[in-house]
């Protein structure tokens, strides 16, 4: 993988993590016309996931901080209370990547036609989200296993983790700052758990990425990543998802005729 090769995928990590419209779908067609090989992504996705992570941290750093010190108060509390709602969300998700990783694995082989399908579903929901009814409830501990379905679902390439989510949240009757916000702290606990497992596992143990281009990597992501994280909150606050449901709508339809058509 090139220094330019990692900028890209870098980028498209770090903007599409946030932003609804499948990061894992987008690094599959990145991975394609890059013609970067399967062994070489798992490495950088393990580093850009983390570079993601961070962007998160840094964005809600201060909501982060008082949870932590809320925790340490040792009673329950709001803070508790969140807490265990975010850990709720991922089990759906901690369930899949323990039982079916394998199977979600060999779905991450350059399959352009699945994630133009996912793409063309993520734009379904998106639109549900414009057209229904705008509530203002809270977060429940039904409603957060049921967006950490959505989560677990997610994992099917061109299928956004953000939207997906968001978009369940909403429709759940959340509100919309509160969506976001879950939406972006629920991710923490399943990537920094998958990342420690690939790591402990020997994952990257024979990589054939070189340090500079997961360096380069690393830093596109995340400053990608802090740009769309603070972005997509505004655009979910103002309601503006409709948008990338014409994006994915778009990117689904030209991802499936290139695979049906061209190549």
């Amino acid at each position: 993988m090139s220094v330019l090769e990692a900028i890209i995928l870098g980028i498209i990590q770090g903007l599409t993590e946030f932003l609804p419209v499948s990061s894992s779908g987008h690094l599959e067609l990145g991975k394609v016309l890059l013609g970067i090989e399967a062994t070489e992504d798992v490495t950088f996705t393990v580093v850009a996931h983390g570079a993601t992570v961070l962007s998160t941290i840094v964005v809600f750093y201060s909501e982060i901080l008082k949870l932590i010190k809320g925790a340490f108060q040792f009673r329950w509390n709001a803070s508790t209370d969140y807490i265990a709602k975010l850990m709720v969300s991922a089990l759906p998700v901690v369930f899949v990547g323990l039982f079916f990783k394998e199977q979600v694995e060999s779905l991450f082989n350059s399959n352009v036609l699945l994630v133009g399908g996912m793409l063309l579903v993520t734009g379904t929901l998106l639109c549900f989200t414009y057209y229904s009814p705008k509530k203002t409830g809270e977060i429940t501990y039904a409603k957060a296993l049921l967006v950490g379905v959505s989560q677990a679902i997610a994992v099917l390439p061109g299928i956004s983790r953000s939207g997906a989510t968001i978009a369940t949240s909403l429709l759940a009757g959340i509100d919309k700052q509160s969506a976001a916000r879950f939406s972006f702290l629920m991710v923490l606990i399943p990537i920094l758990g998958a990342n420690a497992k690939d790591i402990l596992d020997g994952g990257m143990a024979e990589s054939s990425v070189g340090v500079l281009p997961l360096v380069i990597g690393f830093l596109a992501a995340f400053i990608s990543g802090v740009v769309a994280c603070k972005w997509m909150i505004s655009i979910v606050v103002r309601g503006k998802l409709i948008y990338f449901a014409y994006y994915c709508f778009a990117a689904g339809t030209v991802a499936i005729i290139w695979r049906l058509v061209i190549s």
